[in-house]
């Protein structure tokens, strides 16, 4: 059997910042990053993960992975769902570091890190991309990566199990059509709070000419420039595309209503992060107040308890999970089980490096095996830094092509590596010199 023989973790950055790529109401300047963790093994393949950041801070995050070495070093290769499930318990379980959550934060997104590194090198020995690794799973090898603690109250292990038979019979061809289609995709790339109007009207054309039919815009700066953009998008791309309109967590209950009574003559499909991701009241009275317009959040709802008081509360009519925030693939099986059984549409966020990667594997497992539909559904794209990756995630027409490359496509080139390593590597030294 082969072992874990060790532990490597990197601190990656891309200079996003210098071109305002990225920027939003709450994060105008970022540089896109990742914490990346390589599990060596004696037998081969390694396995691959990460956790995104944004610059600043991504020391911190590869220091809380290089804390988790102890749990798989010198420990066998997970190849099947029940060892998968073991590892993801012990990561959690650790009284002592889950103190610095518990599962949320650094210390959380560590562990999704592991976790994901650990599925990749299990897809790879198994020869399958991971959407595909995952859908083979039985329903009650499913059900068994699942922590139902805390979720009784709102999905039973029987009910999970009724939702994954369910979509059985289904899977094979669901699998042909997504190999044969793709999956539906919609762009941020028009849509960055930093970009002039002539970029954003620019890329807004070529978005819906490369077969998008939705569009992002990042809000919250300012009014009176929202409007004055929004109405330019909508002139731009006609009345058949959806604009989606994202705040980044910028307001407060009440701006966030009166902003979007502003911008409702221009038919917002969604708001995205209207306010605190851990205000799960504060997104009901906003999704109330300003329906039809729906409400959308995720992407920095920290753990499956959040996500499972969200849709309790109707605070939320799209469920936007990643792949880096929670505890890794373990705990993303739950949200989407969870999404399935109140019947909420799941469109990750993957604005970010390596994310458009990752995150496809589970919305098109998403569609073979848990939910079985991909209507109202589509993943975000965002055109960069995919040339980074071994296994870059590919857009036509609007779609998302399934990937068939064995793992979780989180494995960057080694030249990459090289160039982008904080603070040593030559795009960093070269900079500042």
């Amino acid at each position: 059997m082969a072992r874990i023989t060790g532990m490597e973790v990197l601190d990656v950055r891309f200079p996003t910042s210098r071109e305002l790529d990225g920027s939003d109401a709450m994060n105008p300047d970022p540089d896109y990053s990742a914490a990346y963790v390589v599990l060596h093994t004696d037998g081969g393949p390694d396995g691959y993960g990460l956790t995104f950041t944004i610059g600043r801070g991504n020391d911190v995050q590869a220091a809380a992975i290089k804390a988790l070495e102890h749990h798989v070093i010198g420990k066998e290769v997970p190849e099947d769902a029940a060892a998968l499930a073991k590892l993801s318990a012990e990561l959690v379980g650790d009284s002592q570091f889950r103190w610095l959550g518990p599962e949320k934060g650094v210390a959380h997104m560590a562990i999704g890190a592991v976790v994901n590194a650990a599925w990749d090198l299990a897809a790879r020995r198994a020869d399958r991309p991971l959407w595909k690794f995952l859908s083979e799973m039985t329903p009650e090898e499913l059900v068994g990566l699942v922590d139902f603690r805390y979720l009784s109250d709102a999905l039973t292990e029987q009910e999970a199990l009724d939702i994954l038979r369910a979509a059985v019979p289904g899977r094979q061809e669901r699998t042909e059509k997504l190999l044969r289609n793709g999956y539906r995709a919609y762009s941020t790339s028009p849509g960055w709070l930093g970009y002039s109007d002539a970029k954003l009207v620019r890329l807004a054309e070529q978005a819906v000419a490369d077969g998008f039919d939705m569009i992002k815009l990042k809000v919250g700066g300012d009014l009176d420039d929202d409007i004055r953009r929004m109405k330019l998008a909508r002139e731009t791309v006609g009345s058949g595309i959806r604009i989606a309109v994202d705040a980044n967590q910028r307001w407060d209950v009440a701006p966030a209503i009166a902003w979007m009574e502003a911008l409702a003559p221009y038919d917002p499909y969604w708001i995205e992060e209207p306010t605190s991701p851990d205000d799960v009241l504060g997104h009901a009275a906003i999704a109330k107040a300003v329906s039809p317009i729906k409400v959308a959040t995720g992407e920095h709802v920290q753990n499956r308890v959040i996500f499972k008081q969200l849709l309790q509360a109707d605070a939320l009519s799209v469920l936007q999970l990643d792949a880096c925030r929670v505890g890794g693939i373990n705990e993303n099986v739950a949200i989407l089980l969870l999404a399935a059984k109140f019947g909420v549409p799941v469109c990750p966020h993957a604005g970010g490096v390596g994310l458009c990667e990752m995150v496809r594997h589970l919305s098109m497992f998403d569609f073979v095996a848990v939910s079985g539909t991909d209507t109202d559904r589509s993943i975000e794209w965002v055109d960069n830094l995919h040339e980074h990756f071994t296994d870059p995630a590919v857009v036509r027409d609007g779609r998302y092509l399934a990937p068939t490359v064995p793992g979780f496509s989180a494995r960057m080139h080694d030249a990459t590596l090289r160039r982008f390593l904080f603070p040593d590597g030559p795009e960093w030294t070269e900079s500042a010199s």
